[in-house]
């Protein structure tokens, strides 16, 4: 590996990690400049623009929705000024389920789309990988009852998240990539096709 691969690598790493603290921050304007301006965000509870994502985190953090994430090893992938990057993470939102105030924990990969634009690292597209979640009440002396049938309709990596987000008002996405299954092994050939530059991506 050359030393330019190395701090290509080192430069992407940084670009994942500013994404992350700079969105559990509030720090929107630095947040904002990790994304291409074509980047697109795909997550359970918002599908579209990276500027529109922006703007409904906003919203979301003004009403007091706390999604926090934590960051693992990464696996980037580079050819020529494409990468693919697959991140380990965990989802933890706090959130008020059935009366009770509780953790909800996914645990993941972030799956991006990433380009050298002008000389910087920019993500064009996020698209999360659900592995496995939990739901667990932040006072010992409290448990949720949850609806059985409600939370049986949700893929089962990210089960409980999708329960929390849709009592509190959010549109769920029922079909994002899990730990397998044709959802992820299509994720993993657009991925493909995106280092070899044969496809843009459409969303």
């Amino acid at each position: 590996m050359s030393d330019s691969d190395v701090i290509d690598r080192q430069r992407v790493r940084e670009l994942l990690e500013n994404w992350a603290v700079w969105r559990d921050a509030g720090d929107w304007e630095r947040f904002r400049s990790v994304w291409s301006p074509r980047g697109r965000m795909m997550a359970t509870w918002y599908q579209g623009t990276a500027e529109d994502f922006l703007q409904a985190s906003v919203d979301g953090w003004n009403r007091g929705v706390r999604i926090l994430h934590f960051l693992g090893g990464s696996s980037i992938d580079i050819v020529g000024d494409r990468a693919i990057a697959q991140t380990k993470m965990t989802i933890t939102q706090r959130a008020e389920v059935e009366g009770v105030e509780c953790d909800i924990i996914c645990t993941g990969r972030f799956y991006d789309f990433i380009e050298r634009e002008g000389g910087d690292w920019k993500i064009v597209l996020r698209q999360p990988i659900y592995e496995i979640d939990r739901i667990a009440a932040v006072s010992a002396n409290e448990l949720p009852v949850l609806d059985a049938d409600l939370l049986a309709t949700f893929p089962a990596g990210y089960r409980h998240l999708a329960y929390a987000q849709t009592r509190i008002g959010y549109d769920v996405k029922t079909d994002m990539p899990g730990i397998d299954g044709p959802e992820v092994e299509a994720l993993y050939s657009r991925g493909d096709d995106w280092l070899g530059g044969r496809t843009d991506l459409a969303v």
